[in-house]
């Protein structure tokens, strides 16, 4: 099981960018793929993006595509989510998850996972 810390998440006003970093313990960070889900009070958590175990192929929510990017430093241990274009619908809790053995958008795939860092978008 990994150990996951988000961190870069603030208060932003819209069309701004902010990027969000999550830091992982272990020697195996490369065996992992990576995510990033979104949670906001009363609804369930929903995928963002997610990035394989090499980083060679990236996957998006299509209410974030063309504006954030996802990536992963395998040499140390990290993933970072640059997100571009912020809205006001993009507040939420921000979760760093990671899988040895599958990935995907729906949240019960992942095994493990970060305490979240809080992103507000202002208009």
């Amino acid at each position: 099981q990994m150990q996951l810390v988000e961190s870069g998440g603030g208060l932003v006003q819209a069309g701004g960018s902010l990027r969000l970093s999550c830091a992982a313990s272990g020697r195996t960070f490369s065996m992992y793929a990576m995510g990033w889900f979104r949670q906001t009070p009363g609804k369930e958590r929903e995928f963002v993006a997610a990035i394989t175990w090499s980083g060679g192929r990236t996957v998006y929510a299509d209410s974030v595509k063309g504006r954030f990017t996802i990536s992963r430093d395998n040499a140390k241990n990290t993933m970072s989510l640059r997100m571009n274009s912020l809205k006001p619908e993009d507040t939420a809790v921000y979760y760093c998850a990671a899988d040895s053995t599958r990935w995907g958008t729906a949240w019960s795939l992942w095994g493990s996972w970060g305490q979240g860092t809080q992103v507000t978008v202002s208009s």
